[in-house]
């Protein structure tokens, strides 16, 4: 099983957070969390819950659950291992951050040691339009190695519900991380059917 951090920042879509949580924690992994002041918020105001209640009933301990002023947790020194960090989603004020070096808190940090440690750092972003400014924070990130996975839910296993548009993204992402679901169905190449 791996160790991976998932970090929730303002930008709408904290589901697509919640989703790879949990989907994580149900694989057995160890999962780190930080969601940022904004982000707490935000999940509040999508799903009606509080954030300690969603990482109460996702099994995520209170030990693994760090404040986002909290530069001397774990996930800010290279010396702590993980298998890979995720934003998601992950605010343009967050990329803008990560991408000039001038980080203020503890999801920018845990960013900033990914890429310089080289491991697999996965960055969603849920915003639009991007501005020239967004696409070039973008594109500084993926030259220095972060995977860009903006979250944009496909339609062609014919979706019929948000759970369901929810699941292909964190599917997406879990992909990427190497991580083993079932969260919704894969091409298998005959004639437009999925398996």
């Amino acid at each position: 099983m791996g160790s991976f951090l998932v970090c929730v920042t303002g930008a709408s879509g904290s589901v697509y957070g919640l989703r790879v949580i949990k989907a994580l924690a149900e694989g057995g992994h160890d999962v780190h969390t930080v969601f940022s002041d904004w982000g707490t918020r935000v999940t509040l105001s999508e799903t009606g819950m509080p954030v300690s209640a969603w990482l109460d009933s996702l099994g995520v301990g209170p030990a693994r659950r760090y404040a986002p002023s909290d530069l001397s947790a774990p996930p800010a020194s290279g010396s702590f291992k993980l298998d890979g960090t995720v934003i998601v989603p992950c605010s343009m004020s967050s990329a803008g951050a990560i991408a000039s070096g001038a980080g203020r808190n503890l999801v920018h940090r845990a960013a900033a040691v990914a890429l310089k440690e080289g491991r697999r750092i996965i960055l969603c972003p849920r915003e639009t339009p991007l501005s020239l400014i967004d696409l070039k924070n973008l594109c500084a990130l993926a030259e220095a190695g972060a995977i860009i996975l903006p979250a944009c839910p496909g339609f062609y296993h014919r979706p019929a519900t948000v759970d369901q548009l929810v699941d292909f993204v964190a599917g997406r992402i879990l992909d990427r991380l190497g991580v083993e679901h079932s969260l919704c169905p894969r091409w298998d190449g005959s004639n437009g059917a999925f398996s």
